[in-house]
């Protein structure tokens, strides 16, 4: 089957950041291929006496994009960066430093190994995440307990437990964190989400979230780890079974310049990462769960892979399914909400509808702004951390997205359809206790959640 076929080329190809081109009325095929990490340029000073500094953990392909989206909104001062990858450190100091002399300010950035030392400065307002999977409820338990806010790539944990310890940590602390859901800030998304909100679709009755597929297990070969990489402080709580290949942590190189030429492949294996059921499910399965008005709930079933069936589904109290399956032969990443009185579906590249009342206005927005890059939703957060009120995307709802996506590769693992109390977060039928082992996993010392 030609469907199944272009599915299990995605893992092969290198998933692209979108601009924020519009497409209306027409379909447009997904958008993937290498990506050029954007270059920083030169911007207006920000506004003195009311800066907020912030320090980057995690310095790879997406810290790069994120870099560029931070470092020129008003106000805010980048003034260092961690590891722990040393080249990796080494380009992010050539590239803020280079971004200031352009704008003829003298900004003393250091660069560090460990997360802990960049956390004890107290200069420091906030730090942004952008490190595997596997760190971020550690790094960003650890940030929240220093006094900084935070802005966290998502899925926003690794496990289903880490998510909960966040949660708590996060409102104990009165900290900001922010999740990198990006989608919540794009026109489009929002204006599908209000068509679907204000009952112009009628009672929604289905939503094909097209994502990818699930983890599979590790199996890269083995390769010496580089000089300048500390793969132990890599692994973290991960088991020191896990050996290196530069899929992981994919090589820069400095001279000549070089970026990352691909994604860190940590994500597609489950010892590491979530497959695309968190890479892209904490998108798409996000949009769904915002329409549905299930933020910090979610669905109660979760269906698996198999049995005939190429795509996992949930099934919500109300009768709604979630389905990864596409809603059309380009494999658009995107979400298509079908009610009885019409649908609409929005991606990154295009909005197509039912009825032309639908469709969002028109605007003319920069075309050729990098997805990954645009602004709304980082000043979003520095708002938030001057008005000290929640963002867009609140710990809370990363947790229940990040859950949905966690529940559904549960589901694939165990072979079988689960029950889910989202009220509780448990599973309600567990005899053997198979699901519940796997909402965490045992730390490696001297890691600790």
């Amino acid at each position: 089957m030609e469907l199944c076929k272009k599915i299990a080329m995605e893992k092969k190809q290198n998933n692209g950041s979108f601009s924020r081109r519009q497409f209306i009325g027409t379909a447009a095929a997904g958008l993937a291929g290498i990506i050029v990490l954007p270059a920083l340029s030169s911007c207006a000073k920000p506004a003195a006496g009311n800066e907020v500094t912030i320090g980057f953990i995690g310095l790879g392909r997406q810290a790069m994009h994120l870099l560029n989206g931070f470092i020129h909104l008003e106000g805010v001062k980048v003034v260092a960066g961690c590891d722990v990858y040393g080249r990796k450190r080494t380009r992010f100091e050539n590239r803020v430093n280079e971004f200031y002399a352009e704008q003829e300010r003298t900004v003393d950035i250091k660069t560090y190994e460990r997360f802990s030392d960049l956390l004890a400065r107290k200069d420091i307002d906030a730090v942004v995440i952008a490190t595997p999977d596997h760190w971020h409820a550690l790094i960003a338990i650890a940030a929240c307990r220093t006094g900084k806010d935070v802005y966290l790539e998502k899925p926003m944990t690794f496990t289903i437990r880490e998510g909960r310890e966040l949660v708590k940590t996060v409102r104990a602390t009165s900290r900001v964190l922010a999740i990198g859901s990006q989608q919540r800030s794009d026109a489009n998304f929002q204006h599908a989400v209000k068509m679907v909100q204000s009952g112009l679709l009628g009672k929604i009755e289905k939503i094909n979230a097209y994502i990818g597929a699930p983890p599979t297990p590790y199996t890269l070969p083995e390769e010496v780890v580089p000089s300048d990489l500390n793969w132990d402080l890599w692994l973290g709580p991960l088991p020191s079974s896990i050996h290196y290949n530069n899929e992981l942590n994919p090589p820069i190189s400095l001279d000549p310049p070089m970026d990352e030429k691909f994604w860190g492949g940590w994500r597609w294996y489950k010892e590491m990462g979530g497959g695309f059921t968190t890479d892209w499910g904490a998108h798409m399965f996000d949009i769904a769960q915002w329409g549905l008005g299930m933020d910090g709930s979610g669905p109660v079933e979760a269906a698996p892979i198999g049995d005939g069936t190429e795509f996992m589904s949930f099934r919500y109290e109300n009768g709604v399914i979630l389905t990864s399956e596409p809603f059309n032969e380009n494999l658009t990443k995107g979400v298509k909400f079908l009610g009885d009185g019409g649908w609409l579906e929005v991606s990154r590249s295009h909005y197509l509808a039912s009825d032309d009342s639908l469709l969002p206005p028109a605007t003319g927005g920069d075309d050729d702004v990098p997805y990954e890059t645009s602004g709304s939703h980082y000043q979003n957060f520095i708002d938030a951390i001057r008005n000290r009120t929640d963002p867009i995307v609140p710990v809370e709802t990363g947790h229940s997205t990040c859950t949905v996506c966690t529940i559904g590769n549960i589901a694939c693992e165990l072979g079988r359809p689960l029950r889910w109390d989202p009220a509780t977060q448990t599973f309600p039928d567990d005899p053997d206790g198979a699901a519940t082992s796997l909402m965490h996993y045992a730390y490696r010392e001297p890691w600790k959640l």
